[in-house]
């Protein structure tokens, strides 16, 4: 069986999630960006913690960690790369390693960009991958330490994965995003409806994440640098896409 996905807010924007096998029991979270959300949600369904995934150092991902193992004592996992300034790991990762959530393999990629050291987490069974901020909806994190080539290598990696995947990414971003996209892209059909849509949920208070990879795919730029009707609004027809990709990534940095 697939496995449970609950997402929980967090901080101002943030956003970490619960993956729970009903099976087994077991429950891991992904990032830990403040502790008292995501006690409350396991206590509210009753689940312990057996698991934690980290996908990178940035205080807004790990700050929560301590409060929570407190009370809720689990294995923490994250990329051996970062060991030395994640906090203490009980099993350090590199691309290529599967562990297991349950009977849920869980396949470990890497995906430096927005630090050099950052991982996603892809659960294949349950057709979910945990981004945080690699790729993100409608947009990428920004680049504090990798470079636009090693961003386009990883984010090209996670387009590869099947169009029907859950995106699980780290932060309420999208209608920021949304708006950058229409810069970039500004004929996209696709794209306009799926803007009306963010609008429109984010008017309500809905999250607009997670999201679904082949709507990435047709929509978020940073995954479209090959597209000729790109290329060719930025004045760079026929040009290598990590180039395309960097001069949309500097667009956005100014934006």
């Amino acid at each position: 069986m697939p496995l449970e996905i609950v997402t929980v807010p967090c901080l101002s924007d943030n956003y970490a999630f619960l993956t729970h096998d009903p099976a087994s029991g077991e429950t891991a979270l992904v990032d830990a960006p403040e502790s008292a959300p995501i006690l409350a949600e396991l206590e509210a369904r009753g689940w312990q913690l057996s698991h934690v995934l980290l996908t990178h150092h940035h205080w807004d991902h790990v700050d929560g960690l301590s409060g929570i193992l407190e009370k809720q004592p689990a294995r923490v996992i994250g990329a051996k790369a970062d060991e030395h300034r994640l906090p203490k790991l009980d099993q350090a990762v590199v691309e290529g390693d599967t562990f297991y959530i349950g009977s849920e393999p869980v396949e470990v990629l890497d995906v430096p960009g927005h630090t050099v050291g950052h991982i996603a987490f892809y659960m294949p069974e349950s057709g979910a991958v945990f981004t945080a901020d690699s790729l993100m909806a409608l947009g990428c994190g920004r680049l504090f330490e990798g470079t636009p080539a090693q961003m386009w290598a990883s984010l090209s990696k996670l387009a590869a994965l099947p169009d029907e995947t859950i995106v699980c990414s780290g932060h309420e971003y999208t209608q920021s995003n949304a708006k950058f996209a229409l810069t970039i892209d500004p004929d996209n059909a696709a794209l306009l409806d799926r803007v009306a849509d963010i609008n429109r949920a984010r008017a309500a208070g809905e999250p607009t994440v997670p999201s679904v990879l082949g709507q990435e795919k047709a929509t978020n730029p940073f995954l479209r640098a090959a597209d000729p009707v790109i290329q060719a609004h930025l004045g760079m027809k026929n040009s290598d896409p990590a180039s395309v990709f960097a001069e949309i990534r500097a667009r956005k940095d100014r934006f």
